[in-house]
């Protein structure tokens, strides 16, 4: 029997934040949505669904005038991820 996967995760946007920030640790707005490849609105919905999960923390800050989203994974965001994989994995083994 196959283990349900992590919904917050089972998005592709979601996966690919996911998946960016556990390489770089933490990113802003902009680099995400350009890695993401996806509009302005989506990226924020999905921060937002990511920040309320607890996978990822947001923290908001000024370079010069302009606002700057920076968005960081939290441990429970790594955790969340290593357990996706390893779920992913047993899908992928032949049995």
């Amino acid at each position: 029997m196959y283990k349900d996967l992590d919904p917050v995760l089972n998005t592709q946007v979601r996966l690919a934040i996911v998946s960016s920030l556990i390489k770089v640790k933490q990113a802003d707005f902009n680099y995400l949505k350009q890695q993401c490849n996806t509009t302005q609105g989506n990226m924020s919905h999905q921060i937002k669904k990511l920040k309320e999960a607890e996978y990822i923390e947001v923290i908001k800050t000024y370079s010069g005038n302009y606002p700057k989203t920076i968005c960081r994974i939290t441990p429970k965001g790594i955790s969340a991820f290593e357990e996706y994989v390893k779920t992913i994995k047993t899908y992928l083994e032949l049995k």
